[in-house]
């Protein structure tokens, strides 16, 4: 099943470190790009959200960059944003009423960060929210899991702010 729009959060190649790196990745980036396919197929927006301004994501810069194997094209869309949340300050509002957009599948990094904010904001704002299970990521924190954060994320959205 696909959206009305496929939503790319930092899966940017200074997001994964050695000292933090992203939980399954490589299985990740594949099912993102398997979702890129489908809604390329289909004729439906896709969207990359690149962060920048950390002291490790400079704009411009070889980390702030998509991770190279992901499949995204020129005439997809592209939003720079300052802080967790893709809707701040952006025009990421103004696409998806553009396009007009009602759903939205979610996917990328991290989960509990970027990723959590998005989908937050997008199902308070009234769009239909989705994520395909297994296409977020994060790395480990100080007290959990990257696998933990996944599953305790994935049990809040289910129950709260994705749509059936």
């Amino acid at each position: 099943m696909i959206q009305d729009a496929l939503v790319v959060i930092d899966l940017q190649r200074g997001v994964h470190t050695i000292e933090a790196p992203l939980y399954e990745l490589n299985k990740i980036i594949k099912g993102v790009n398997d979702r890129i396919d489908l809604y390329r197929e289909a004729g439906k927006t896709i969207i990359f959200v690149q962060h920048f301004n950390d002291s490790n994501l400079v704009k411009g810069s070889k980390d702030w960059e998509l991770f190279s194997v992901l499949k995204n094209e020129p005439t997809d869309s592209y939003i720079d944003k300052e802080t967790a949340n893709s809707f701040y300050n952006t025009t990421l509002l103004d696409i998806l009423k553009e396009e007009e957009i009602n759903s939205i599948e979610f996917c990328g990094a991290q989960t509990e960060y970027c990723v959590d904010t998005a989908i937050r904001f997008a199902q308070g704002s009234g769009f239909n929210c989705y994520v395909t299970p297994g296409l977020h990521t994060t790395s480990d924190s100080e007290i959990l899991s990257a696998e933990q954060i996944i599953a305790h994320h994935d049990y809040i959205w289910r129950n709260w702010f994705l749509s059936n």
